[in-house]
C-alpha cells in the first residue's frame, strides 16, 4: 500500500455495524459487560476505547511498528516512554531537544531517579562516550528542534543494540510520510501528534510506535496505570487530519524551498538551518533516510531587537507556539519554545536570541516571501 493510500485505509476503516466510512466517536466511559470479566473487547475508556484504537492501529501501521498508544499530549507520550525505566537508570539524549523535553527530563523524571546526558547524536563517539553501565536507551530527536541537526538513525541503532539500549525517536519533524524510524533499527517512535499529524491547530496529542510484543506490552501496562491518554473526540479529529497528511507534507515541502531560497539570498539573514540544503550539515544522512526534508526553518538575524522588529511586522506569519499547522507559523525559540533551557546552555548550542524559527503552511508561498520580505526590509 502506497503512503497516501495508507493514510486513508490504514488502521480500522469505517463503522461495519452501520456502514459509515469515519470511524464513529465514542464518547463513552465504560462497557456493559455479559458476566464478571466477561466483555465484548473494551471495559473502561482508560484502558480501551473504539476511536483511540482506531487511532492507534493507524499510527501502528503509519510507523510501520507493532503496537500504536495514543496520548493526552507530546509531553505524556514522553513522560509515559520514560516510565519503562526505573529508577538508577540513564538515558543518552539529544543535545538540541525541545525545551519540553529537556525541562521534564531535568526537573521532573529526574526527581524518580532516571538520569539524562545530553550530547550531540549526529557524533556516534559521542553517543558512546555518554554510554554508562546504567544506561537504558539512547533518545534521538531528528530533525531537532529548533537547529534541525541530522542525527543518522541507523548508525545510532546499532550502537545502541551493541550495548543492549533502546533507541527512542522523536519523529515529529519529519511525520511517518517523510521518514520511519523503525525501519532504521530504532524500537520506539514519538510524535507530538498536535503538529503536523493533526494539522489544523486543534488538537493537542502525542503518540508511540512499538517494534515488538513485549514493550507493547509494557507500554499499554503504563498507559492505564498512568492514565495519560487521550480522549475520543481529539483521536476522531487526528484520524481526519492524518487523512490529508500527505498532500500537506508535500505542499508544506513545496512552500518550504521557496523560502529557503529567498532567505539564502537576503543580506541581513546570517544563517540559515534546513536539511533540505546541500550546504546543511547531514544533508547526506537526511536524503538516505529519509523521503522528504519538511517545512520547518530556522535562520538567525544576528540579534533579539531584530527579531524583535520581525515579528512586529509580519502579517501572515502568526507569532505563537507550536508547529505543523496549515497556517504559518513564527517564534523566538529562545524566549519561547526553548526558555526553560538555561541560558549558558542554549548559547553553547546555537540557540540565540536572534535566531528565528518558522513552519511554513499552506498559503500561497508568494504571499510568504512577500511578508517576509516587507518585514525584513
Amino acid at each position: 500500500m502506497k503512503p497516501k493510500t495508507k493514510l486513508i485505509h490504514g488502521g480500522i476503516t469505517g463503522d461495519p455495524q452501520t456502514g459509515a466510512v469515519s470511524v464513529p466517536i465514542y464518547q463513552v466511559s465504560t462497557y456493559k459487560q455479559e458476566a464478571v470479566g466477561k466483555f465484548n473487547g473494551y471495559e473502561y475508556s482508560r484502558t480501551g476505547n473504539p476511536t483511540r484504537h482506531a487511532l492507534e492501529e493507524l499510527i501502528k501501521d503509519l510507523e510501520n511498528g507493532y503496537a500504536g498508544f495514543a496520548f493526552g499530549s507530546g509531553m505524556a507520550a514522553i513522560t509515559s516512554v520514560m516510565m519503562l525505566f526505573n529508577s538508577g537508570d540513564h538515558v543518552v539524549m539529544t543535545d538540541d531537544v525541545y525545551g519540553g523535553t529537556y525541562r521534564v527530563m531535568t526537573k521532573v523524571l529526574n526527581r524518580l531517579g532516571i538520569d539524562s546526558t545530553f550530547v550531540d547524536t549526529t557524533d556516534i563517539t559521542a553517543v558512546e562516550q555518554a554510554i554508562k553501565p546504567n544506561t537504558r536507551a539512547v533518545f534521538i530527536e531528528t530533525p531537532t528542534n529548533p537547529l534541525l541537526k541530522v542525527t543518522d538513525i541507523s548508525k545510532v541503532s546499532k550502537k545502541a543494540k551493541e550495548h543492549n539500549l533502546l533507541t527512542i525517536v522523536d519523529n515529529t519533524f519529519n511525520t511517518p510520510y517523510w521518514q520511519n524510524p523503525i525501519e532504521h533499527g530504532a524500537d520506539i517512535v514519538l510524535h507530538s501528534a498536535t503538529k503536523y499529524l493533526g494539522g489544523h491547530s486543534d488538537v493537542v496529542a502525542g503518540l508511540v510506535v512499538v517494534n515488538s510484543q513485549s514493550l507493547a506490552e509494557e507500554l499499554h501496562f503504563v498507559q492505564n496505570s498512568a492514565g495519560g491518554i487521550l480522549g475520543p473526540q481529539d483521536s476522531w479529529l487526528l484520524i481526519r487530519g492524518l487523512k490529508t497528511l500527505g498532500v500537506r507534507m508535500e505542499e508544506h515541502e513545496k512552500n518550504t524551498a521557496k523560502i529557503v531560497q529567498f532567505l539564502s539570498e537576503h543580506p541581513d539573514v546570517e544563517k540559515i538551518y534546513y536539511p533540505g540544503l546541500s550546504t546543511h550539515p547531514g544533508n547526506n544522512i537526511a536524503v538516505n533516510q529519509s523521503r522528504g526534508f519538511g517545512g520547518m526553518v530556522s535562520f538567525d538575524i544576528g540579534s533579539a531587537e531584530k527579531a524583535d522588529e520581525l515579528l512586529s511586522k509580519v502579517k501572515y506569519f502568526t507569532l505563537a507556539e507550536s508547529l505543523g499547522a496549515v497556517e504559518s507559523l513564527i517564534s523566538v525559540p529562545a524566549r519561547m519554545t526553548h526558555a526553560s533551557i538555561p541560558k549558558d546552555r542554549r548559547d553553547e548550542l546555537g540557540i540565540t536570541e536572534g535566531l528565528v524559527r518558522i513552519s511554513v503552511g499552506l498559503e500561497d508561498a508568494e504571499d510568504l516571501i512577500e511578508d517576509l520580505k516587507n518585514a525584513l526590509s
